[in-house]
């Protein structure tokens, strides 16, 4: 009895299985798109539109089939995409085509004449839906205007000419008069500033584990600053001790540059024709000191001494040296009263020379 009744369900539950209408078979769905040139997208869109009027006319699963449709299609971004597709977005679908093709392998159904409309139904007040026959025509009309975007010339990028113009207009005001693009050297500046302030964050987390390392980067800080501060103390000291006369001063009265290098040079020369060559050597010396004298290596002072003026000068000066072996000749045969010759004023009068136009002359002095 029991084995009966299961029977009877089972058949029961198999005639209602088949009473039941068929699910429409679903549209294949395109898994993958097509990374399409604009060539490529309008020429899509031509096959679609083909495809369309062909499902128009026939009606059937052949030439309404949705695998017709393809893949979607990934066009460049500067393609412009119609309204309702995502104007933004580079993949068209075309995913809404695929569904109206399997809808069309029906025909439309005349739902007045079926007497599916009922009086006092809910559904009688809506607006009737298009018929699928329209809807081809509006993807018809759709795939159109894309085929019209796709071929539309690229937008040319506008010249800007009056956007230009106010901002050169504001840029030339007074606000702006004083700006200045920024330098290769306010760059370098920059980029220390930021490498510095990484260095002291950096030290900063490292004090948090370890205090030393806190302290060590003040006093070690510290230690920089002094000995830069030693450092140029001494630069200062150093160029100190060659001081420039005041310009508006002039030489002191009975000093050598108050009596012009030329003129001392001259007699030198006339007592070296006469033969007189430990007077030679005399006036060589005193045209060299007129002639750094009036170039305000010095303050003009006749009291000094050759070799306090040869210790005004800085032991880095250039001249230095020359100006030592003009000196040591000079009081060898001036102050020391040794016999001198021709060749003896020719290396004086080479020195003097030296100094006198400026340049770097040998420290080698004769003896």
């Amino acid at each position: 009895m029991f084995a009966g009744v299961a029977l009877a369900a089972v058949l029961a539950a198999a005639q209602a299985r088949a009473d039941l209408p068929l699910a429409a078979p679903s549209a294949p769905a395109a898994s993958h798109w097509n990374d399409a040139s604009r060539e490529d997208y309008r020429k899509h869109l031509q096959a679609l539109t083909a495809i369309v009027e062909a499902c128009a006319k026939a009606r059937d699963m052949k030439a309404c089939d949705p695998a017709l449709v393809g893949q979607d299609d990934r066009v460049p971004a500067q393609i412009p995409v119609a309204a309702g597709s995502g104007g933004k977005r580079r993949l068209v679908r075309y995913g809404w085509l695929r569904v109206l093709l399997s809808k069309a392998q029906d025909k439309d159904v005349d739902e007045s004449s079926a007497g599916l409309k009922k009086a006092g139904d809910e559904e009688s007040a809506r607006p009737p839906k298009p018929s699928t026959t329209q809807l081809l025509k509006d993807a018809e009309t759709r795939l159109a205007q894309e085929l019209a975007q796709s071929s539309a010339a690229a937008a040319t990028s506008p010249a800007h000419d009056r956007e230009r113009a106010a901002l050169h207009q504001v840029l030339a005001s007074r606000e702006f008069r004083n700006l200045e693009e920024t330098t290769a050297k306010d760059t370098v500046l920059e980029k220390l500033g930021t490498w510095l302030n990484q260095v002291f964050e950096g030290a900063a987390k490292l004090t948090a584990h370890a205090a030393w390392v806190g302290r060590a980067i003040v006093w070690g800080f510290i230690l920089v600053v002094c000995v830069g501060l030693v450092w140029l103390l001494i630069q200062l000291e150093r160029k100190g001790r060659i001081r420039l006369a005041p310009e508006s001063g002039g030489p002191a009265p009975g000093a050598a540059s108050a009596r012009d290098w030329q003129l001392w040079l001259e007699d030198a020369r006339k007592a070296a024709a006469a033969g007189q060559w430990r007077e030679a050597i005399h006036f060589a010396y005193w045209a060299a000191i007129s002639r750094l004298e009036a170039r305000r290596l010095w303050p003009a002072d006749r009291a000094r001494t050759p070799r306090e003026y040869l210790a005004l000068v800085a032991a880095a000066d250039p001249r230095r040296a020359g100006l030592a072996a003009l000196t040591g000749s000079f009081e060898r045969f001036w102050y020391g009263g040794r016999a001198a010759d021709e060749n003896d004023y020719r290396r004086a009068e080479q020195l003097a020379g030296a100094l006198i136009a400026g340049s770097k002359a040998s420290g080698g002095g004769a003896q």
